[in-house]
């Protein structure tokens, strides 16, 4: 079985030195939150994730979820426990405002802590993290009696929560669903229609379960303009909180997927059900895209946990693994061979994943800081800033680390040999597992389409002007830094290519839109090139800083500087290949008739 221990001196680093989170004590919940604090939250997180939650990993994977004839699901053994023990401990509820039984700690810790529990068991975190963007949802478009009545046990995981969007005809074009919803006379509404893939749908590990469904009211406009939310409990709940008779909700099959298997993802059949709108008559796109941003982080974070999760049994494996000799020579003379990380293949493979990841942990976390900053500043100006890069890292952080994610996973795989073939080692779930992460809350395709025809364009191009700023600023900035050239210089040229490949979008994708849908997956991967050095600049530059400076973390920050000297070397200059794609255009993609596929 893979081992796993959670990253907390590299978050902490990023925290603390690279993003300097003692700036932000002015926003609420930073300052209930000290560095001391930070680092004792995190410890805890890191405990539950590597002794509660990574040993139930693989047990997940091999029983999976079990639906009985009544619809019931049972989960995998010990999921209900670890469950229980996550809930316990207050992380459902970690940056949840007070008033509604949460700690109200920046969403910047949360996303921290939620790398180390979807490393250890994605499949099991998805049940609070489905519950979350629930959370999230209601908070932002409920009224007061709605988030008085749904939200504490939420919080506390009594009740756990799902986003209903999915139907059989129905994936991403939203506007096509057939959800019904009719007036009770009540205020209440009565639910028809089905929905799939529903994660956490179903299962035995909470007394409720609240479902937030999009529906159509009868006589609403077809299409998108047409869409409200819901609120549809498995049990109706009563005004003074108590749970009553079944809803008319019910788990009409479990899905036999490829990976993720200790997750009970359902279709659900809504049977004249009682629904309670929540954010206003056709307004459910709004509300949802609530879910869908925070659900899109929540998966970017996931790719990037199972990589790092792969990378850690892989890096173990190769350390033990003996066969052939280095070709410089042989390295453990008293043995028949010496250990496969003596190889340069090998160490290519790793440092390709290491660099990744530790760039990626990076964005991540300086995305949440993002949604700190544009939720609690007091600061206007700030907020809009923080808010335009939120909206555009978005689509880059979910697209470009899920697709990373599994292309890493499968590397990872790859250093076992054979044996990553083999389930014993745990390798295959990794792969299989990171697979779903390139296709819900949004296919990667999409997140591209998303970036180049919505975000980019917003505003007048404001987001991606002030990324373009920052990044140009931070290379001028350091330009004469003697130790920093060979950074800064990869740097700009990376950005001279996502600069260069955004002026031809505006010049040739309105002439020809297929010449945007064609470019969107480079732009969107180039981008992510260019954003990951940027916080692979910002770490080096602090780490030559600390070092400068005098510190104990010598070996780490020295480490480092080799990974992020690796990354401006081996993978930014992928920036000029995905630019060349682009400037191709759509003219072969598009030729073939249909017929000749």
């Amino acid at each position: 079985m893979p081992r796993y221990t959670a990253p907390v001196n590299d978050t902490l680093f990023v925290l603390k030195d690279v993003l300097g989170y003692e700036r932000y004590t002015n926003l609420e919940g930073f300052a209930d939150a000290d560095l001391e604090m930070v680092e004792a939250i995190l410890n805890e997180g890191a405990r539950l994730a590597e002794n509660v939650l990574q040993p139930l990993n693989q047990i997940g994977d091999s029983q999976g979820c079990v639906r009985s004839a009544d619809g019931s699901v049972k989960t995998p053994e010990g999921f209900a426990e670890a469950f229980r023990a996550y809930s316990e401990a207050g992380w459902t509820g970690l940056s949840v405002p007070a008033e509604y039984g949460g700690q109200g700690l920046p969403y910047l810790l949360h996303s921290a802590v939620g790398e180390y529990m979807s490393s250890a068991n994605m499949a099991l975190v998805m049940y609070p993290g489905l519950t979350q963007g629930a959370i999230a949802a209601i908070l932002t478009h409920g009224d007061e009696t709605q988030k008085n009545k749904w939200l504490p046990k939420m919080v506390d995981g009594t009740w756990t929560g799902t986003m209903n969007l999915t139907e059989p005809h129905c994936g991403t074009d939203l506007g096509l669903l057939r959800t019904r919803a009719a007036p009770a006379g009540d205020g209440s509404y009565r639910i028809s229609g089905q929905k799939i893939f529903i994660s956490a749908g179903e299962h035995d590990m909470s007394e409720n379960i609240v479902h937030l469904v999009l529906a159509r009211i009868e006589g609403a406009p077809e299409g998108t303009k047409g869409i409200s939310l819901f609120i549809v409990p498995k049990f109706l709940v009563g005004d003074d909180g108590a749970i009553g008779e079944a809803n008319g909700v019910t788990c009409g099959s479990i899905e036999h997927k490829m990976g993720i298997h200790g997750n009970s993802t359902c279709v659900m059949n809504y049977d004249d059900a009682t629904g309670y709108l929540i954010g206003g008559e056709n307004k459910g796109l709004r509300a949802m895209f609530t879910m869908m941003n925070e659900a899109r982080l929540g998966v970017g974070l996931q790719g990037l946990s199972v990589a790092e999760a792969a990378y850690q049994a892989a890096a173990d494996y190769a350390r033990e693994r003996l066969q052939g000799r280095s070709l410089t020579g042989a390295k453990e003379k008293d043995k028949k061979a010496d250990p496969i990380i003596v190889h340069p293949d090998i160490r290519r493979t790793l440092m390709t994943i290491r660099a990744t990841n530790e760039a990626g942990r990076a964005l991540l976390l300086w995305t949440a800081l993002q949604s700190d900053i544009a939720h609690r500043s007091q600061d206007e100006k700030q907020r809009q800033v923080a808010s335009d890069l939120l909206g555009l890292m978005t689509p880059v952080v979910k697209g470009v680390l899920t697709d990373k994610g599994f292309d890493h996973a499968v590397m990872a795989q790859q250093v076992f040999g054979g044996h990553g073939y083999i389930e014993e080692h745990g390798m295959s779930q990794f792969v299989r597992d990171a697979r779903i992460a390139m296709i819900y809350e949004g296919a990667n395709g999409i997140q591209a389409l998303d970036l180049i025809g919505r975000k980019l364009p917003m505003d007048g191009g404001r987001a991606i002007q002030a990324l373009f700023a920052e990044i140009g600023a931070f290379c001028e900035e350091n330009r004469a830094d003697e130790g920093m050239v060979a950074t800064t210089k990869a740097l700009k040229k990376g950005l001279n290519d996502l600069q260069g490949a955004s002026l031809w979008l505006m010049q040739n994708a309105m002439q020809n839109p297929d010449n945007g849908g064609a470019a969107s997956t480079d732009y969107m991967h180039l981008m992510g090139l260019v954003v990951l050095g940027y916080m692979w600049a910002r770490m080096i530059k602090t780490a030559r800083d600390n070092l400068a400076a005098g510190t104990d973390s010598k070996e780490f920050l020295e480490n480092k500087l080799v990974t992020g000297r690796f990354y401006m070397e081996r993978i930014m200059p992928e920036t000029a290949l995905r630019f060349a794609r682009i400037q191709t255009g759509a003219d072969t993609i598009m030729a073939l008739s249909a017929e000749a596929f």
